[in-house]
């Protein structure tokens, strides 16, 4: 079946339930005149003549009948779909796909997702994990959590992380028997834990010179590569080597002397993680409840919140 004639049809079927086309166009937005063309079209397709038409009065004919017997149970259930999918406006239901980074998933999102569960019960979550960048749309996915430098400037954005920088940390006990690290270059007499994001190579340790400004990256050695960002700091507590972690992930093990942070003036802050989607058009009640309650959970992230610059919006 050609799917474009469905216009069409449900029109003629409006025809016939109001038995009048002035009455039918009212109802449908549009035209008499552009109602009759419609229908005349149709007929022209179907090579049937569906409805005898006079100056005062219409009547359906017996090819008619057939036709609209046959489509009006089809015609119900869309209209009764399109309801359905329009009613919930005040209850958010359905599944929400979330792509984000293992850490973000760990950090951000899961601490509430009891909460989130009871507050919105009609809701089904789906974390899709991937240290990996992808594409949510490509990927089936409404939305996702990236640092903000990693997502597209027509993505809506909206922060859920204060700015963060990267630390450079290693136990009190590594150190006492290898000497800490005046700049960068110094790590190449160090073992150094590495992160191997997914199946590309070992991410470099980058650094921006606190003289000059230049950015740069280094790749120093050491006995382990993991793309687990916990099994790492599990290594670096155990006294295995240094590790470079988001601040925010080690915030708690320096503040009891479980860590030491070198390197900091080479390390500055930079832009936090963002939760973002494809647009604010004609948004679910699904996502709108998703945006809301993490953005409210913001307050729960410790740092210092800095105004951001305002995203472009799609």
């Amino acid at each position: 079946m050609d799917r474009n004639l469905l216009p069409a049809i449900s029109a003629f079927a409006e025809v016939v339930r109001e038995g009048s086309f002035s009455r039918a166009a009212i109802r449908l937005g549009i035209s008499p005149s552009a109602l009759s063309q419609s229908i005349r079209a149709l007929e022209d397709k179907l090579s049937v003549r569906l409805l005898n038409r006079s100056t005062r009065s219409l009547s359906v004919t017996e090819e008619g009948r057939n036709l609209l017997r046959n489509v009006e149970p089809a015609l119900a259930v869309i209209a009764d779909a399109v309801t359905k999918l329009a009613a919930p406006q005040d209850q958010p239901a359905g599944e929400v796909r979330i792509d984000s980074s293992h850490f973000a998933a760990h950090q951000f999102l899961a601490p509430h997702v009891g909460e989130f569960s009871r507050r919105y019960p009609q809701i089904r979550l789906e974390m899709v994990l991937s240290d990996t960048f992808s594409d949510i749309i490509s990927e089936g996915c409404d939305a996702g959590i990236r640092l903000r430098e990693a997502v597209r400037d027509t993505m809506v954005a909206i922060p859920i992380s204060p700015p963060l920088s990267m630390a450079v940390v290693a136990t009190p006990d590594y150190f006492a028997t290898n000497p800490p690290p005046e700049n960068p270059f110094d790590l190449e007499r160090h073992n150094c834990i590495r992160f191997r994001p997914g199946l590309g190579g070992i991410a470099p340790w980058e650094f921006t010179d606190p003289v000059n400004g230049d950015d740069f990256a280094v790749d120093p050695a050491g006995s382990l590569v993991s793309n687990s960002d916990s099994i790492m700091l599990s290594a670096a507590l155990q006294g295995v080597g240094m590790i470079m972690h988001f601040d925010l992930a080690v915030q708690k093990y320096l503040a009891t002397g479980g860590l030491i942070r070198v390197l900091e003036a080479w390390c500055p802050p930079f832009d936090g993680f963002d939760l973002y989607l494809p647009t604010r058009l004609q948004m679910a009640p699904k996502l709108r409840a998703l945006i809301d309650f993490f953005g409210e959970k913001r307050s729960a992230v410790p740092g210092t919140w800095q105004p951001r610059p305002a995203r472009k919006r799609s």
